[in-house]
């Protein structure tokens, strides 16, 4: 037993009862296509500033990838099956994943710890929503290390993330960008400021799906960082 299983047996527990709440992230709602159409947008930008290589070439892992939705992403962006890396701790969840996207994706289950990759292995380090699910400060820590030794020099972490605690969700906190720049201090980091706080979202668009826009003009209404952390 590692000195996280706990933090991961309790992440775990969490996600597996989230599917009573599956319906808040229905794609059909217009607050969950808005925020999605928006991040892509945000992954187009990110790809303009950082210039890459040709996206078939870049190996990309995904921490804790879940059911696969962002690879469909990537997928139309441009990048290759057999390029696109993630795990997850749900085994239920990488076999949802396993049945909608390419054969060869590499997908697994279990934590990166027990994954045998050699460092600068990737060129793409992603994380959406993971770090605000671990609540010990230790951890987080040792999988940002973890995230930094698997980078290549030249490529690096591409992060999202919420900035705010939830109080009426104590199994989360939000990670501010001081925190960010504490996680992987050696990175050169570009951020964006993105994505309409969703109980507001979900509040607005039932009245017109154009009230996100609207809203989301203002950035202090927006919640979530995105922000690219390059390796030199």
């Amino acid at each position: 037993m590692d000195k996280f299983t706990k933090d991961k047996e309790s992440i775990i527990e969490i996600y597996s009862q989230r599917k009573t709440k599956d319906h808040l992230y229905n794609y059909l709602n217009p607050q969950v296509f808005l925020s999605s159409q928006e991040r892509e947008r945000y992954l187009i930008k990110w790809l303009k500033f950082s210039n890459p290589k040709a996206l078939s070439a870049l190996k990309l892992f995904e921490l804790g990838c879940g059911t696969g939705f962002n690879f469909l992403t990537f997928l139309r962006l441009g990048f290759s099956p057999p390029n696109l890396y993630g795990n997850d701790l749900i085994e239920e969840r990488i076999n949802k994943a396993r049945s909608i996207l390419p054969n060869n994706l590499n997908l697994y289950v279990g934590d990166i710890f027990q994954l045998n990759f050699p460092d600068n292995y990737f060129d793409v380090m992603f994380q959406s929503v993971v770090f605000s699910s671990i609540l010990n400060s230790d951890f987080r820590k040792e999988l940002a290390i973890k995230m930094w030794q698997l980078t290549k020099p030249g490529g690096g972490v591409l992060w999202y993330d919420f900035m705010y605690n939830n109080p009426k969700n104590k199994d989360v906190r939000g990670i501010k960008f001081k925190e960010i720049k504490l996680l992987f201090p050696h990175g050169i980091i570009k951020k964006w400021r993105l994505t309409l706080a969703p109980p507001l979202a979900r509040s607005i668009t039932k009245i017109h799906p154009s009230l996100y826009t609207v809203f989301n003009s203002f950035p202090f209404l927006r919640t979530h960082i995105f922000c690219w952390i390059k390796k030199t």
